[in-house]
Protein backbone atom coordinates (compact mmCIF):
# COMPACT_ATOMS: atom_id res chain seq x y z
CA UNK A 1 0.00 0.00 0.00
CA UNK A 2 1.54 3.38 -1.09
CA UNK A 3 1.39 6.10 1.53
CA UNK A 4 -1.40 8.01 -0.50
CA UNK A 5 -3.58 5.11 -0.58
CA UNK A 6 -2.71 4.88 3.56
CA UNK A 7 -3.44 8.36 4.18
CA UNK A 8 -7.29 7.61 2.14
CA UNK A 9 -7.93 4.83 3.85
CA UNK A 10 -7.75 6.38 7.29
CA UNK A 11 -11.17 8.35 6.08
CA UNK A 12 -13.52 6.55 7.84
CA UNK A 13 -11.83 6.59 11.33
CA UNK A 14 -11.44 10.02 11.09
CA UNK A 15 -15.10 10.85 10.07
CA UNK A 16 -16.19 8.32 13.16
CA UNK A 17 -14.10 10.12 15.46
CA UNK A 18 -15.36 13.65 14.63
CA UNK A 19 -19.02 12.18 14.20
CA UNK A 20 -18.46 10.66 17.77
CA UNK A 21 -17.21 13.74 19.49
CA UNK A 22 -19.84 15.84 17.66
CA UNK A 23 -22.57 13.49 19.24
CA UNK A 24 -21.08 13.59 22.99
CA UNK A 25 -20.76 17.20 22.75
CA UNK A 26 -24.28 18.21 21.50
CA UNK A 27 -25.65 21.39 22.94
CA UNK A 28 -27.71 22.78 19.90
CA UNK A 29 -27.34 25.05 18.17
CA UNK A 30 -23.10 24.13 18.26
CA UNK A 31 -21.27 22.12 20.30
CA UNK A 32 -20.38 22.42 24.27
CA UNK A 33 -17.34 20.48 25.71
CA UNK A 34 -16.97 22.03 28.99
CA UNK A 35 -13.15 22.18 29.91
CA UNK A 36 -12.11 19.76 33.03
CA UNK A 37 -15.84 18.89 33.06
CA UNK A 38 -18.14 16.08 31.42
CA UNK A 39 -17.64 17.18 28.05
CA UNK A 40 -13.53 17.47 27.88
CA UNK A 41 -14.05 14.09 29.32
CA UNK A 42 -15.86 12.12 27.74
CA UNK A 43 -14.23 13.04 24.49
CA UNK A 44 -10.70 12.26 26.07
CA UNK A 45 -12.10 8.55 26.70
CA UNK A 46 -13.48 8.56 23.18
CA UNK A 47 -9.83 9.51 21.71
CA UNK A 48 -8.04 6.87 24.58
CA UNK A 49 -10.42 4.44 23.27
CA UNK A 50 -8.83 5.04 19.75
CA UNK A 51 -5.50 5.15 20.03
CA UNK A 52 -5.54 1.99 22.52
CA UNK A 53 -6.89 0.49 19.11
CA UNK A 54 -3.67 1.38 17.65
CA UNK A 55 -1.77 0.20 19.93
CA UNK A 56 -0.63 3.24 21.47
CA UNK A 57 0.20 3.45 25.35
CA UNK A 58 -2.40 5.98 26.72
CA UNK A 59 -1.54 8.00 29.69
CA UNK A 60 -2.42 10.83 32.12
CA UNK A 61 0.21 13.55 32.92
CA UNK A 62 0.06 16.15 36.46
CA UNK A 63 -2.19 18.46 34.49
CA UNK A 64 -4.71 15.76 32.78
CA UNK A 65 -3.59 16.05 29.65
CA UNK A 66 -3.65 12.21 28.31
CA UNK A 67 -0.58 11.32 25.97
CA UNK A 68 -0.96 8.53 23.12
CA UNK A 69 2.26 6.97 22.78
CA UNK A 70 3.64 5.11 19.83
CA UNK A 71 7.48 3.78 20.72
CA UNK A 72 9.82 3.87 18.65
CA UNK A 73 12.67 1.71 17.82
CA UNK A 74 15.62 4.27 19.11
CA UNK A 75 14.33 5.19 22.56
CA UNK A 76 17.32 7.89 22.90
CA UNK A 77 15.68 9.44 19.86
CA UNK A 78 13.65 12.97 20.66
CA UNK A 79 9.59 12.33 20.48
CA UNK A 80 7.61 14.12 18.27
CA UNK A 81 4.40 15.18 19.89
CA UNK A 82 1.22 15.97 17.82
CA UNK A 83 -1.31 17.11 19.74
CA UNK A 84 -4.33 19.95 20.26
CA UNK A 85 -7.38 20.03 22.34
CA UNK A 86 -10.92 18.84 22.85
CA UNK A 87 -12.59 20.97 24.46
CA UNK A 88 -14.87 24.04 22.92
CA UNK A 89 -16.62 27.47 23.74
CA UNK A 90 -19.57 27.15 24.95
CA UNK A 91 -21.99 26.38 21.36
CA UNK A 92 -19.09 26.25 19.38
CA UNK A 93 -18.16 24.41 16.34
CA UNK A 94 -16.91 20.92 16.37
CA UNK A 95 -13.84 21.41 14.67
CA UNK A 96 -11.74 23.72 16.56
CA UNK A 97 -9.24 21.68 18.35
CA UNK A 98 -10.66 18.60 17.78
CA UNK A 99 -9.83 18.18 14.53
CA UNK A 100 -6.09 17.90 15.21
CA UNK A 101 -6.44 15.23 17.83
CA UNK A 102 -8.12 13.46 15.14
CA UNK A 103 -5.38 14.28 12.23
CA UNK A 104 -3.03 12.67 14.90
CA UNK A 105 -4.36 9.77 15.17
CA UNK A 106 -4.93 9.39 11.72
CA UNK A 107 -1.33 10.29 10.79
CA UNK A 108 -0.05 6.79 13.12
CA UNK A 109 -2.88 4.84 11.37
CA UNK A 110 -1.22 5.83 8.09
CA UNK A 111 1.84 5.11 8.79
CA UNK A 112 1.05 1.91 10.49
CA UNK A 113 -1.05 0.94 7.18
CA UNK A 114 2.00 1.24 5.02
CA UNK A 115 4.30 -0.43 7.39
CA UNK A 116 6.06 2.28 8.42
CA UNK A 117 7.29 2.27 11.69
CA UNK A 118 9.08 5.10 13.93
CA UNK A 119 12.84 5.70 14.73
CA UNK A 120 11.69 7.76 17.34
CA UNK A 121 8.42 8.14 19.38
CA UNK A 122 5.39 9.51 17.76
CA UNK A 123 3.16 11.08 20.62
CA UNK A 124 -0.57 12.02 20.09
CA UNK A 125 -1.83 14.86 22.70
CA UNK A 126 -4.76 15.96 24.01
CA UNK A 127 -3.91 19.11 25.98
CA UNK A 128 -6.78 20.42 28.31
CA UNK A 129 -8.72 23.89 28.35
CA UNK A 130 -7.05 25.75 25.17
CA UNK A 131 -10.34 27.51 25.44
CA UNK A 132 -9.96 30.88 27.84
CA UNK A 133 -14.10 30.83 28.12
CA UNK A 134 -13.64 28.45 31.00
CA UNK A 135 -11.12 30.31 33.65
CA UNK A 136 -10.23 33.24 31.92
CA UNK A 137 -7.19 31.76 30.86
CA UNK A 138 -6.44 29.99 27.87
CA UNK A 139 -3.74 27.26 26.66
CA UNK A 140 -3.90 25.71 30.01
CA UNK A 141 -2.95 22.32 29.05
CA UNK A 142 0.38 23.49 27.41
CA UNK A 143 1.39 26.02 29.98
CA UNK A 144 0.71 22.68 32.73
CA UNK A 145 3.22 21.00 30.19
CA UNK A 146 5.74 23.25 29.64
CA UNK A 147 5.38 25.51 33.04
CA UNK A 148 4.27 28.82 31.97
CA UNK A 149 1.23 29.17 34.27
CA UNK A 150 0.81 32.59 35.58
CA UNK A 151 0.93 32.79 39.45
CA UNK A 152 -2.18 32.56 40.59
CA UNK A 153 -3.43 30.79 37.98
CA UNK A 154 -4.59 27.65 39.60
CA UNK A 155 -6.77 29.68 41.81
CA UNK A 156 -9.09 30.86 39.12
CA UNK A 157 -12.67 29.79 39.22
CA UNK A 158 -14.24 27.16 36.79
CA UNK A 159 -17.20 30.03 34.87
CA UNK A 160 -19.80 26.98 35.41
CA UNK A 161 -18.70 24.48 38.23
CA UNK A 162 -17.08 27.27 40.04
CA UNK A 163 -14.29 24.71 41.03
CA UNK A 164 -10.88 26.44 40.98
CA UNK A 165 -7.91 25.21 38.51
CA UNK A 166 -5.91 23.36 40.93
CA UNK A 167 -9.97 21.54 42.20
CA UNK A 168 -10.76 20.58 38.57
CA UNK A 169 -7.26 19.43 37.98
CA UNK A 170 -7.64 17.05 40.76
CA UNK A 171 -10.93 16.06 39.75
CA UNK A 172 -9.53 14.90 36.21
CA UNK A 173 -6.80 12.79 37.37
CA UNK A 174 -4.50 15.46 37.35
CA UNK A 175 -1.63 16.68 40.29
CA UNK A 176 -1.87 20.06 40.74
CA UNK A 177 0.59 19.96 43.80
CA UNK A 178 2.97 18.54 40.68
CA UNK A 179 1.51 21.72 38.65
CA UNK A 180 2.37 24.47 41.41
CA UNK A 181 6.35 23.38 41.92
CA UNK A 182 6.68 25.30 38.35
CA UNK A 183 9.13 22.57 36.42
CA UNK A 184 7.92 21.74 33.27
CA UNK A 185 5.98 18.17 33.22
CA UNK A 186 8.59 17.72 29.84
CA UNK A 187 11.62 18.87 29.68
CA UNK A 188 11.16 20.97 26.16
CA UNK A 189 15.26 19.99 25.55
CA UNK A 190 14.15 16.26 25.14
CA UNK A 191 11.35 16.96 22.84
CA UNK A 192 11.84 16.61 18.60
CA UNK A 193 9.01 18.37 17.66
CA UNK A 194 5.63 19.83 18.66
CA UNK A 195 2.78 19.79 15.55
CA UNK A 196 -0.77 20.76 15.47
CA UNK A 197 -3.28 20.81 12.58
CA UNK A 198 -5.77 23.33 13.16
CA UNK A 199 -9.16 24.47 11.28
CA UNK A 200 -8.18 27.92 9.33
CA UNK A 201 -10.16 30.82 11.15
CA UNK A 202 -10.38 32.61 8.45
CA UNK A 203 -11.94 32.13 5.03
CA UNK A 204 -8.21 32.67 3.86
CA UNK A 205 -8.17 29.12 2.41
CA UNK A 206 -11.78 29.26 0.82
CA UNK A 207 -10.29 32.44 -1.23
CA UNK A 208 -6.95 30.79 -2.21
CA UNK A 209 -8.96 28.04 -3.53
CA UNK A 210 -6.48 25.33 -0.86
CA UNK A 211 -7.37 22.57 1.11
CA UNK A 212 -4.26 22.98 3.41
CA UNK A 213 -1.92 25.51 4.49
CA UNK A 214 1.21 25.99 5.78
CA UNK A 215 1.32 28.05 9.27
CA UNK A 216 4.15 30.82 9.29
CA UNK A 217 3.12 31.90 12.95
CA UNK A 218 0.44 32.53 15.50
CA UNK A 219 -0.40 35.92 17.30
CA UNK A 220 0.38 36.24 21.07
CA UNK A 221 -1.79 38.05 22.88
CA UNK A 222 -2.40 39.95 26.02
CA UNK A 223 -5.78 39.59 27.86
CA UNK A 224 -7.61 41.75 30.07
CA UNK A 225 -11.06 39.50 31.09
CA UNK A 226 -12.45 41.55 33.85
CA UNK A 227 -11.82 45.48 32.83
CA UNK A 228 -13.92 47.82 35.39
CA UNK A 229 -15.14 51.52 34.33
CA UNK A 230 -16.50 53.67 37.36
CA UNK A 231 -18.01 56.95 36.98
CA UNK A 232 -20.51 57.72 39.14
CA UNK A 233 -24.69 57.13 38.34
CA UNK A 234 -26.93 60.20 37.47
CA UNK A 235 -30.22 61.15 36.32
CA UNK A 236 -31.30 60.55 32.69
CA UNK A 237 -31.49 64.46 32.55
CA UNK A 238 -28.27 65.27 33.69
CA UNK A 239 -26.30 68.05 31.19
CA UNK A 240 -23.32 66.34 29.47
CA UNK A 241 -20.74 68.55 30.95
CA UNK A 242 -21.93 67.18 34.84
CA UNK A 243 -21.97 63.42 33.59
CA UNK A 244 -18.86 61.09 34.47
CA UNK A 245 -21.12 58.39 31.88
CA UNK A 246 -19.01 54.88 32.44
CA UNK A 247 -21.02 53.47 29.75
CA UNK A 248 -19.89 56.09 27.05
CA UNK A 249 -16.42 55.69 28.19
CA UNK A 250 -16.66 52.10 27.41
CA UNK A 251 -17.50 53.01 23.92
CA UNK A 252 -15.14 55.48 23.84
CA UNK A 253 -12.91 52.78 24.82
CA UNK A 254 -13.78 50.54 22.33
CA UNK A 255 -13.32 53.34 19.12
CA UNK A 256 -9.85 54.40 20.52
CA UNK A 257 -9.08 50.41 20.04
CA UNK A 258 -10.50 50.25 16.68
CA UNK A 259 -8.89 53.23 15.88
CA UNK A 260 -5.83 52.10 16.92
CA UNK A 261 -6.05 48.53 15.17
CA UNK A 262 -7.15 50.22 11.40
CA UNK A 263 -3.93 52.32 11.86
CA UNK A 264 -1.27 49.35 12.48
CA UNK A 265 -3.16 47.50 9.40
CA UNK A 266 -3.04 50.29 7.01
CA UNK A 267 1.14 50.55 8.06
CA UNK A 268 1.29 46.51 7.37
CA UNK A 269 1.66 45.42 11.15
CA UNK A 270 -1.16 43.04 11.44
CA UNK A 271 -2.80 42.53 14.55
CA UNK A 272 -6.46 42.36 15.80
CA UNK A 273 -8.60 43.73 18.79
CA UNK A 274 -11.41 42.10 20.13
CA UNK A 275 -14.26 43.46 22.78
CA UNK A 276 -16.16 40.05 23.74
CA UNK A 277 -17.93 41.63 26.88
CA UNK A 278 -18.90 45.17 26.73
CA UNK A 279 -22.12 45.95 29.24
CA UNK A 280 -23.08 47.76 32.25
CA UNK A 281 -23.64 45.01 35.28
CA UNK A 282 -27.01 43.05 34.56
CA UNK A 283 -28.39 43.64 38.63
CA UNK A 284 -27.74 47.53 37.17
CA UNK A 285 -29.91 47.92 34.03
CA UNK A 286 -32.34 51.13 33.48
CA UNK A 287 -33.64 52.74 31.49
CA UNK A 288 -33.68 55.90 33.49
CA UNK A 289 -30.12 56.00 34.82
CA UNK A 290 -26.70 57.29 33.70
CA UNK A 291 -24.40 54.30 34.42
CA UNK A 292 -21.44 54.71 37.00
CA UNK A 293 -20.60 51.61 36.32
CA UNK A 294 -19.33 49.56 32.83
CA UNK A 295 -17.28 46.56 32.19
CA UNK A 296 -15.75 45.20 29.34
CA UNK A 297 -13.34 42.45 28.27
CA UNK A 298 -10.50 43.27 25.68
CA UNK A 299 -8.01 40.79 23.43
CA UNK A 300 -5.09 41.95 22.09
CA UNK A 301 -2.92 40.52 19.84
CA UNK A 302 -0.01 40.63 17.00
CA UNK A 303 3.02 38.13 15.62
CA UNK A 304 5.88 39.68 17.24
CA UNK A 305 6.57 40.37 20.97
CA UNK A 306 8.13 44.11 20.20
CA UNK A 307 5.12 44.84 18.50
CA UNK A 308 2.70 43.29 21.14
CA UNK A 309 4.52 44.97 23.41
CA UNK A 310 4.22 48.02 22.14
CA UNK A 311 0.99 48.36 21.55
CA UNK A 312 0.38 47.26 25.54
CA UNK A 313 2.25 50.55 25.62
CA UNK A 314 -0.64 52.20 23.53
CA UNK A 315 -3.34 50.87 25.20
CA UNK A 316 -2.34 52.39 28.68
CA UNK A 317 -2.43 55.71 26.84
CA UNK A 318 -5.47 55.20 25.13
CA UNK A 319 -6.59 54.33 28.61
CA UNK A 320 -5.22 57.29 30.53
CA UNK A 321 -6.75 59.51 27.52
CA UNK A 322 -10.19 58.04 27.89
CA UNK A 323 -10.53 58.03 31.80
CA UNK A 324 -9.43 61.41 31.74
CA UNK A 325 -11.58 63.06 29.04
CA UNK A 326 -14.99 61.14 30.67
CA UNK A 327 -14.26 61.53 34.38
CA UNK A 328 -14.22 58.00 35.26
CA UNK A 329 -11.72 55.33 36.34
CA UNK A 330 -10.48 52.46 34.39
CA UNK A 331 -8.94 49.21 35.93
CA UNK A 332 -8.14 47.02 33.64
CA UNK A 333 -7.82 44.03 36.35
CA UNK A 334 -5.93 41.03 35.71
CA UNK A 335 -3.97 40.20 32.84
CA UNK A 336 -2.67 36.68 31.00
CA UNK A 337 -0.74 36.89 28.14
CA UNK A 338 1.02 34.02 25.30
CA UNK A 339 3.94 34.67 23.37
CA UNK A 340 3.69 35.06 20.04
CA UNK A 341 4.17 31.44 18.11
CA UNK A 342 6.55 31.65 15.17
CA UNK A 343 6.61 28.44 13.32
CA UNK A 344 10.72 26.92 13.12
CA UNK A 345 11.93 27.02 9.47
CA UNK A 346 13.14 23.58 9.06
CA UNK A 347 9.33 22.27 9.73
CA UNK A 348 7.90 24.54 7.60
CA UNK A 349 10.54 23.39 4.65
CA UNK A 350 9.88 19.91 5.22
CA UNK A 351 6.52 20.65 5.35
CA UNK A 352 6.42 22.74 1.62
CA UNK A 353 8.35 19.19 0.45
CA UNK A 354 6.19 17.17 2.08
CA UNK A 355 2.89 18.48 0.26
CA UNK A 356 4.77 18.72 -2.99
CA UNK A 357 4.69 15.02 -2.82
CA UNK A 358 1.34 14.51 -1.90
CA UNK A 359 0.67 16.18 -4.88
CA UNK A 360 -0.82 19.06 -2.63
CA UNK A 361 -1.11 23.18 -3.25
CA UNK A 362 0.03 24.28 0.33
CA UNK A 363 -0.17 28.39 0.37
CA UNK A 364 1.76 30.08 3.63
CA UNK A 365 -0.21 31.45 5.71
CA UNK A 366 -0.12 33.59 9.44
CA UNK A 367 -2.86 32.43 11.66
CA UNK A 368 -5.53 34.68 13.54
CA UNK A 369 -5.55 32.61 16.49
CA UNK A 370 -3.36 32.37 19.58
CA UNK A 371 -2.72 28.30 19.89
CA UNK A 372 -1.46 25.48 22.27
CA UNK A 373 1.68 25.34 19.46
CA UNK A 374 2.57 29.29 20.82
CA UNK A 375 3.61 27.67 24.03
CA UNK A 376 6.08 24.92 22.54
CA UNK A 377 7.19 27.47 20.03
CA UNK A 378 8.10 30.02 22.67
CA UNK A 379 9.47 27.10 25.55
CA UNK A 380 12.02 26.50 22.56
CA UNK A 381 10.28 23.67 20.79
CA UNK A 382 10.93 22.99 17.21
CA UNK A 383 7.00 23.98 16.17
CA UNK A 384 4.77 23.50 12.98
CA UNK A 385 1.50 23.79 12.36
CA UNK A 386 -0.99 23.13 9.39
CA UNK A 387 -4.31 25.06 8.93
CA UNK A 388 -6.97 22.77 7.21
CA UNK A 389 -9.85 24.93 5.52
CA UNK A 390 -12.73 25.48 7.05
CA UNK A 391 -15.90 27.77 6.01
CA UNK A 392 -17.75 30.38 8.39
CA UNK A 393 -14.59 30.65 11.06
CA UNK A 394 -14.48 29.22 14.64
CA UNK A 395 -16.00 29.43 17.82
CA UNK A 396 -19.47 29.61 16.07
CA UNK A 397 -22.18 26.23 15.81
CA UNK A 398 -21.33 27.19 11.76
CA UNK A 399 -17.79 25.94 11.22
CA UNK A 400 -17.34 23.72 8.15
CA UNK A 401 -14.75 21.94 7.59
CA UNK A 402 -15.03 19.04 4.91
CA UNK A 403 -13.25 15.78 6.02
CA UNK A 404 -11.86 15.89 2.44
CA UNK A 405 -10.25 18.86 3.35
CA UNK A 406 -9.13 17.20 7.01
CA UNK A 407 -7.33 14.42 5.29
CA UNK A 408 -5.40 17.08 2.76
CA UNK A 409 -3.79 18.15 6.22
CA UNK A 410 -3.26 14.38 7.04
CA UNK A 411 -0.96 13.34 4.26
CA UNK A 412 1.19 16.42 4.72
CA UNK A 413 1.65 14.95 8.04
CA UNK A 414 2.51 11.60 7.40
CA UNK A 415 4.34 12.65 4.18
CA UNK A 416 6.43 14.57 7.06
CA UNK A 417 6.61 11.66 9.40
CA UNK A 418 7.42 9.18 7.30
CA UNK A 419 10.77 11.14 5.84
CA UNK A 420 11.38 12.61 9.06
CA UNK A 421 10.54 9.57 11.56
CA UNK A 422 9.75 6.72 9.79
CA UNK A 423 12.89 3.96 9.70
Amino acid sequence: MTLGEAVAAQAPLAQRLLDGLAALGADPPGITRDAYGRGENAAHALVAEAGEALGLVAATDAGANLSLRWPGSDPAAKPILIGSHLDSVVQGGNFDGAAGVVAGLAAVAALQAAGIHPRCGIEVLALRCEEAVWFGLGLIGSRCLLARLPPGALDLRHARTGLTLAESIAACGGDPRRIAAGTPLRDPATLGAYLEVHIEQAPQLVEAGAPVALCLANPGNVRHPFIRITGEDAHTGLPHRFRRDAALAGADLALELEKLWLAEEAAGRPMAVTIGRLHTPAERHSLTMVSGRFELSLDLRAYAADHLAALEARLAGIVAEVAARRGVRIDLGARSAAAPGRMDPAILEGFAAAAARAGLPAPRLNSPGSHDANNFAAAGVPTGMLLARNRNGSHNPDEAMETGDLMASVSVLTHWLAERAGE
